[in-house]
């Protein structure tokens, strides 16, 4: 089963500076997407790019474990954190809704 692409995001990565990983992020990485002081697994697909280097910023489909939950939770223009546990590693910005819908419907 391919992995869902329940919405499409831009991704900075923090710096270890910046208190972000000391070490790239590769597709299939899991951290928590966190909005609304609550964290979220989902995992990501980076499809311009093999690895993501602390520092760049990325375009990523991010695919909710729990994607009923977003459901009218998330939108275009939202901004969130991606954290590691209680460190945050990164910021995003949600840039389109894509298959949430859909992954919500089957996840019932």
């Amino acid at each position: 089963m391919p992995e869902p692409k329940d919405i499409e995001a831009e991704i900075y990565f923090l710096t270890a500076e910046e208190g972000g990983r000391s070490t790239p992020a590769f597709t299939g990485y899991r951290p928590q997407f966190y909005y609304n002081e609550q964290d979220w697994d989902a995992s990501h697909i980076y499809p311009d790019v093999e690895v993501v280097n602390p520092g760049e910023t990325v375009r990523a489909y991010l695919g909710f474990l729990s994607p009923q939950e977003h459901i009218g939770n998330v939108h275009v223009g939202m901004e969130f954190l991606i954290r590691e546990g209680a460190r945050t590693v990164g910021k995003g910005v949600i840039t389109k809704i894509i298959d949430l819908e859909q992954s919500a419907n089957r996840a019932k």
